[in-house]
């Protein structure tokens, strides 16, 4: 990218659209925040967009164009499907002799030009240059916005001749409740619609909620929900029963909750979701968890680690025998930490076995068992079963109670490497955890290697953040020292259309990493209070709270103040 954009920038110069001291001074802010030096002049104003078009243009031999008058016909319409317009962000512009013509932001983007040429069916597709946002804008003129997408879905299902029952569900003429399985049908176009907009904003899930008088959609992006759009209740039934009917649910049962497992395509590929239905006053309220392996992260280095925490986690993860925890709230990326273990590890001389409810994503090279509780494949006896089968390393979804704990910290203890997972809310918690839940003390202390707490903020958005200057109560608020405001390099997501005008796309962890050591385990064997354990890890170096860790990641211009206050809230102390 960074040999591409010195190319374009030499383009731009030839042109006179910049001169190099503008392009010097866009570099000194651009690069300690990870960002494109183009993308920080456009940001800054120094560089006309539509410059930066023609200089694409130049560089690439294509034309440039204008999209505010395009009026392209129904053939070009017609070779370029809605989903791949949105997902590539091209546009058509026209269609003759088999040769379709597109314009795109960036010709030299090798992954879309390939895509494209694959998916098209057209002879040969020719490309021109237009600006993003003209891009995004004449792509919601032409195929409308998802919202106008569902209005017109829901007039077209008002305006079919079907019968909405007492429960809510389209009663056929068979007397069942039938959701209309032909893929052509309003019902199913608007659930796979919803879905698939869900999907395409990174959501990590979709809601599914009714209410007196609407069944309100919303997605969870990033941690926050935002609330999408909402279609009338009178549709909560048939929505509703075509999910549970593809999620193996029973659509005759709306007294108890349910859970299913729920497959779409979407952009050519089959994305997994697990699904629960929950009776709430006004229907049934469904969550759509979206398992995409191929979004999963597996590398420890992209989770967010500083790097002396990850060289601890790393070297801990590593022996031959023990067990390692990894503690959090729900929602907080413990199975993902996990799961980049597991593949760090994941070599053919190791037999790993994981034993999980739900297995959440399919890892090749790894023995996964699912626990079924009604067919009396708890976590415990999956465990005693795993140990007959000679694993190196073990991985136990949860450990939930003192059963569980107990054969896997004796296994541990006999050989082999355990990791699980405990709902607490820092890393020394986690040892009174296992102790309260009946594993003796000195056990705890002889098995345990290594406590991970974890946490999920927003990083910023790479592009539209800038430099900003903290304000007083910001530095107030996290305690810095000189020494962290000497050498500090804060920044801010100013938003932009690529991260919805929050400022904030994707997200990384806050990690505290307590590696154990003599002292803490006579503590442990001890049974010291909590408070005790926890000073004497910070103040003998052995510990990294969650909110220094966060202060880091302030300085260093990743994340917010406001977004390491919201997770760390418990460390106040």
């Amino acid at each position: 990218m960074a040999v591409k954009d010195d190319y374009l920038l030499d383009t731009l110069m030839d042109m006179g659209a910049v001169d190099p001291s503008q392009v010097e001074a866009a570099r000194a802010v651009a690069e300690p925040a990870g960002a494109g030096v183009i993308d920080t002049m456009v940001i800054s104003k120094t560089l006309n967009p539509d410059l930066l078009v023609q200089a694409r243009g130049m560089q690439y031999g294509c034309d440039a164009i204008d999209l505010r008058e395009l009026q392209p016909n129904d053939a070009a319409m017609g070779a370029l499907p809605r989903h791949i317009a949105r997902r590539y962000q091209v546009i058509p512009v026209s269609y003759e002799n088999d040769e379709l013509t597109v314009a795109l932001e960036d010709p030299g983007d090798i992954d879309t030009t390939d895509a494209l040429n694959r998916l098209l069916e057209a002879a040969s597709v020719v490309y021109k240059v237009a600006s993003e946002s003209q891009i995004k804008a004449t792509i919601d003129r032409f195929y409308g916005s998802t919202d106008e997408a569902v209005e017109r879905l829901v007039t077209e299902l008002s305006q079919t001749q079907v019968d909405i029952g007492e429960g809510g569900g389209a009663v056929g003429e068979s007397g069942v409740v039938e959701t209309g399985d032909e893929q052509n049908s309003p019902l199913v176009k608007m659930v796979n619609l919803i879905i698939a907009d869900g999907f395409r904003a990174d959501c990590s899930d979709v809601h599914i909620e009714p209410f007196e008088n609407r069944l309100r959609i919303r997605y969870r992006i990033d941690g926050v929900l935002r609330e999408h759009q909402s279609v009338p209740h009178r549709l909560t039934g048939p929505i509703v029963s075509r999910l549970k009917i593809e999620s193996g649910m029973s659509i005759a049962e709306k007294r108890t909750p349910q859970d299913g497992r729920y497959k779409q395509i979407i952009d050519d590929r089959e994305i997994d979701f697990r699904v629960n239905c929950l009776p709430t006053l006004y229907g049934e309220s469904m969550v759509l968890r979206v398992l995409d392996k191929g979004g999963l992260n597996l590398g420890l280095d992209q989770l967010g680690f500083m790097r002396e925490d990850q060289e601890v986690f790393e070297r801990n993860a590593q022996m031959p025998d023990g067990i390692m925890l990894v503690t959090g709230p729900t929602g907080s990326g413990k199975t993902t930490t996990l799961y980049s273990c597991l593949n760090l590890l994941n070599t053919p001389n190791k037999k790993i076995i994981t034993v999980e409810d739900p297995v959440e994503y399919v890892l090749s090279g790894i023995n996964q068992v699912q626990v079924n509780n009604q067919a009396g494949m708890t976590f415990s006896a999956a465990l005693r079963a795993m140990l007959r089968q000679a694993p190196n390393i073990i991985m136990v979804g949860e450990i939930r109670d003192s059963e569980t704990g107990n054969i896997a910290v004796n296994a541990s203890l006999t050989g082999h490497f355990v990791f699980s997972t405990l709902h607490t809310n820092d890393a020394p918690g986690a040892m009174t955890r296992m102790i309260d839940m009946g594993v003796k003390p000195f056990l705890v202390a002889a098995a345990c290697r290594c406590v991970l707490a974890q946490r999920l903020v927003r990083r910023f958005c790479k592009n539209c953040v800038q430099p900003h200057e903290l304000h007083q109560d910001e530095i107030s608020a996290l305690q810095l020292t000189e020494d962290e405001m000497k050498d500090m390099r804060p920044m801010l997501g100013t938003g932009c259309k690529a991260c919805d005008d929050t400022g904030y796309k994707g997200r990384m962890g806050l990690f505290e990493v307590l590696e154990m050591e003599d002292q803490l385990a006579r503590m442990i064997i001890e049974e010291r209070p909590i408070n005790e354990f926890r000073d004497y890890a910070v103040e003998n170096g052995l510990m990294r709270t969650l909110r220094h860790d966060g202060v880091k990641k302030v300085t260093s211009g990743m994340t917010s103040v406001a977004e390491v206050m919201r997770v760390t809230a418990s460390d106040e102390h």
